[in-house]
C-alpha cells in the first residue's frame, strides 16, 4: 500500500475547502492537517464527520501567526501546502478593505515565508517534490467585454479591494517562485458553486431568500455575466495542478458556463417552482405566490462591479488532463436540493447556534496544542 501524503490546507473549512479536505480524505492518498481561524464564513460543522479520522487534524488558528505554522510544519513535515484562506466577499470588501489586506495579503506572505524555511531545510529529494498551491480568483484580471475570455496571460487588472487583495498575494507567490525557487503553483478560478457556500454567495443567497419568501436582489439590470463551476469539479483540478503541475506555472480554471445574473436567477427560480411549489410551501403558500419569480427586485448595482468574466481552460485540459464533469443545470440542481435537504447546517452557520457551537466546542482549544 502506497504511504499516504500529509498535506497542511490552510482555510479548510470555507466552501472550497471543505469540498477538497473530503475530496483528499476520500481518495485515500492523503493525511490533511486543516488549519482554519473559524472566521464567520468558516464552519467546522461541514466537517465534523472527519473528527475521528486518523487522517484528518484540525487546528484553529490564523495564517499570520509565523510561530503556529512553522510549528504545524515541523511537526506534521508535509509535502506540500494548499493554500485556500482567504477574505472572500467582495460586497464586504468594498465597506471594510482591511481585513482583505490583512488575510489575503499579509497572511499569503507570512505563509510563503514560513514554507520557505521549511522548504529549503528538507532533504534533497522531499524539497523537489514539495509543493505550495495558492488557490486564487478570476477577479484579479479586472472585467472582460463581451467578447474574449481569461488565461493564464491575461494582465492583472483588479477592480475591487477584494481582487487587489488577490491580486497582491498571486504576485507574491510568483515572485517566491522566481526569487527563492520555492516550487509555487497558482490557480484562478470562476465563480465556484455547490454545497457548504455560505449563505451571502449569490447561489445560495437566492435559494434561501426564496424559500423564505424574500426579496431576491439583482444587481442593476441583471446582465453582468459569470463563469461558473461546480465545486467538485474545482476540487479536482486543484487537486491534479498539485499532483503533476509545473512550478512555477499558472493554471486557469472555469466551468465554461457563463450565465447573465437574471438568467440564473431565473433559472433557480424555475428549479425551485419544479422542486418545492410555492403553494405546497406553508409560509409561501399563505402569501399567496404562485412563482418565485415575483420576489426579484432589482437593485442599485455595487460600485466597481465587474460586467463579464469567462475563462479558457484550454491549458490545465491540455497539459494535465483535467475536464469538467458536472454540467451547469445538474449542479444547480444538486446545490439546491443539497440546501433544501440540510437546514440545519444553515441554521447554524447563519444564526446565533453556530456561534455557540463554536464558544462551547473550539474556543477553548490551544491551537498549538492540537493534536
Amino acid at each position: 500500500m502506497t504511504e499516504k501524503q500529509t498535506v497542511l490546507v490552510t482555510g479548510g473549512c470555507g466552501f472550497i475547502g471543505t469540498n477538497f479536505v473530503r475530496l483528499l480524505i476520500q481518495s485515500g492518498e492523503y493525511r490533511v492537517v486543516n488549519l482554519d481561524a473559524l472566521t464567520y464564513a468558516a464552519n467546522p460543522l461541514s466537517l465534523a464527520d472527519l473528527e475521528e479520522n486518523p487522517n484528518y487534524v484540525f487546528v484553529k488558528g490564523s495564517i499570520t501567526d509565523r510561530e503556529l505554522v512553522a510549528s504545524l510544519l515541523s511537526q506534521y513535515q508535509p509535502t506540500g501546502v494548499f493554500h485556500f484562506a482567504a477574505e472572500s466577499h467582495v460586497d464586504r470588501s468594498i465597506v471594510s478593505a482591511e481585513d482583505f489586506v490583512h488575510t489575503n495579503v499579509v497572511g499569503t506572505f507570512t505563509m510563503l515565508e514560513t514554507a520557505r524555511a521549511y522548504w529549503k531545510n528538507l532533504q534533497e529529494d522531499r524539497k523537489e517534490a514539495f509543493r505550495f498551491l495558492h488557490v486564487s480568483t478570476d477577479e484579479v484580471f479586472g472585467s472582460l467585454g463581451p467578447d474574449g475570455w481569461f488565461t493564464e496571460e491575461t494582465p492583472y487588472a483588479p477592480n475591487s479591494p477584494y481582487s487587489a487583495s488577490k491580486a497582491s498575494s498571486d504576485h507574491f507567490v510568483r515572485a517566491f517562485h522566481h526569487t527563492y525557487g520555492l516550487p509555487t503553483v497558482i490557480t484562478n478560478c470562476s465563480n465556484n458553486y455547490g454545497p457548504y457556500q455560505f449563505p451571502e454567495k449569490m447561489i445560495p443567497l437566492m435559494i434561501l431568500n426564496a424559500i423564505s419568501g424574500k426579496p431576491l436582489p439583482v444587481y442593476g439590470d441583471g446582465s453582468n455575466v459569470r463563469d461558473w463551476l461546480y465545486v467538485e469539479d474545482h476540487c479536482k483540478a486543484v487537486k491534479l495542478a498539485f499532483e503533476k503541475g509545473t512550478p512555477g506555472e499558472v493554471y486557469v480554471i472555469g466551468g465554461s458556463n457563463e450565465q447573465k445574473n437574471l438568467n440564473l436567477v431565473n433559472k433557480i427560480c424555475d428549479m425551485l417552482n419544479d422542486i418545492a411549489p410555492p403553494e405546497e410551501v406553508p409560509q409561501l403558500h399563505e402569501q399567496g405566490l404562485k412563482s418565485y419569480k415575483d420576489l426579484i427586485r432589482f437593485v442599485t448595482d455595487r460600485p466597481g462591479h465587474d460586467r463579464r468574466y469567462a475563462i479558457d481552460s484550454a491549458k490545465i485540459r491540455r497539459e494535465l488532463g483535467w475536464q469538467a464533469e458536472v454540467g451547469f443545470e445538474a449542479g444547480l440542481r444538486r446545490t439546491i436540493e443539497w440546501y433544501l435537504q440540510n437546514p440545519e447546517w444553515v441554521d447554524q452557520v447563519s444564526g446565533g447556534s453556530y456561534g455557540e457551537w463554536i464558544k462551547k466546542n473550539y474556543a477553548w482549544r490551544d491551537a498549538k496544542e492540537a493534536k
